[in-house]
């Protein structure tokens, strides 16, 4: 509520993980610690490989401003081989993203114009209603249009507002503290994804005293799993 929005603060640190030159493999999953407000101005990412094995990596980032650490991070970086595979969850139903309207960015929310949204349901309350369910999906893509990467994925990963506001049908305040998301896509995934819309959905699953938590799915077009998310959020009323 203070900050950057803070998918882009996770895809900053994919991107400066993907840029080491000791990186090894592609990303597998990332914890991102949301500490303090990052201010407009230049920032420092610090990135540290932990361990290398033949399979998987380890690191450790942090962003900081003026020598104050502002965020945290792990992530994991590995080679993907071709195993046995299937996926239990099923993408939940939803017409074309064509035959849904684009969605107006709400409360002149700067970053909404970053992203075309297409709400399928669970659309930002705007009457006041309280809902009895968290649950929102949409169809979303970069705008101006861009092809899907991990970095972009990550960002991705965070786009839902509070699960709060639809709750009770109101504006109040909230935070992420802490996200993980969990990379099912590789690199050929994500060419076909292209610059397609990607279909997310996400639901709280509790909220007490102060805390929601948030998991989410993240889909192609054509029912591939490419990410899912978890986050602990903070919030007031």
């Amino acid at each position: 509520m203070v900050g950057p929005f803070g998918g882009i603060t996770a895809a900053t640190l994919v991107r400066a993980v993907e840029l080491h030159p000791q990186r090894h493999g592609q990303p597998i999953a990332l914890t991102v610690n949301y500490l303090a407000p990052i201010a407009d101005g230049e920032f420092e990412i610090l990135t540290r490989v932990v361990k290398t094995n033949r399979s998987n990596q380890h690191w450790i980032v942090e962003l900081s401003q003026d020598g104050d650490i502002k965020t945290t991070a792990t992530a994991i970086f590995g080679l993907r081989r071709d195993t046995w595979a299937d996926t239990e969850v099923a993408p939940p139903p939803a017409p074309a993203a064509e035959d849904v309207a684009a969605s107006a960015p709400p409360f002149g929310v700067v970053w909404f114009d970053n992203y075309e949204m297409r709400f399928v349901d669970g659309a930002m309350p705007d009457d006041g209603a309280e809902s009895g369910s968290s649950t929102t999906t949409l169809w979303v893509r970069n705008n101006p249009s861009r092809a899907m990467d991990f970095a972009a994925l990550a960002a991705v990963s965070d786009i839902f507002y509070p699960r709060v506001f639809l709750r009770q049908g109101q504006f109040v305040p909230a935070g992420t503290v802490s996200i993980t998301t969990y990379f099912h896509a590789d690199d050929e995934q994500l060419k076909v994804q292209g610059d397609d819309f990607v279909l997310a959905t996400a639901r709280a699953q509790r909220f007490s005293r102060g805390y929601f938590d948030q998991t989410a799915h993240l889909w192609g077009r054509d029912a591939t799993l490419l990410a899912t998310s978890h986050q602990i959020v903070y919030f007031k009323g």
